[in-house]
């Protein structure tokens, strides 16, 4: 099932202030002990769904949703900070650096299996096109 344009920017807007309430909202403490490893879960589903939506097999839109996730997500990082000084007590955590590291792991990972993908689309796609030229 193909998509509309419309709807995938209604999906984007949605998923992008549901996102941004997530992260502002202080994770509960039963949580806390793996906040890294949910940083690095939530960017590789992000980059998994952006690409699913926008990419196919384009390495320009590729490094371009990799390039919006990672600035979100320094973006987000600098709100939560900033949100506890706008609120007067402490919402959120502070901006952290580990935070943006667990990011940045997330969609290095989601790249690497992109181009695994990608490349395996490619080889298949190229096999199969000399096999029809042969038959």
């Amino acid at each position: 099932m193909k998509l509309q344009n419309s709807t995938k920017l209604i999906l984007v807007i949605l998923c992008l202030f549901v996102s941004v309430a997530g992260f502002l909202i202080k994770l509960p403490s039963g949580f806390s002990h793996v906040d890294k490893e949910l940083h690095s879960l939530f960017y590789f589903l992000a980059a998994a769904f952006l690409n699913l939506l926008f990419v196919y097999k384009s390495v320009t839109r590729h490094a371009l949703v990799f390039a919006v996730l990672y600035f979100f997500g320094i973006a987000i990082e600098y709100a939560q900070d900033y949100s506890n000084k706008f609120f007067h007590k402490r919402i959120h955590g502070r901006f952290d650096p580990e935070d943006v590291q667990a990011n940045l792991k997330g969609l290095l990972f989601f790249s690497a299996v992109w181009i695994v993908y990608t490349a395996v689309l490619f080889v298949y796609g190229k096999l199969n096109s000399e096999k029809l030229k042969k038959s």
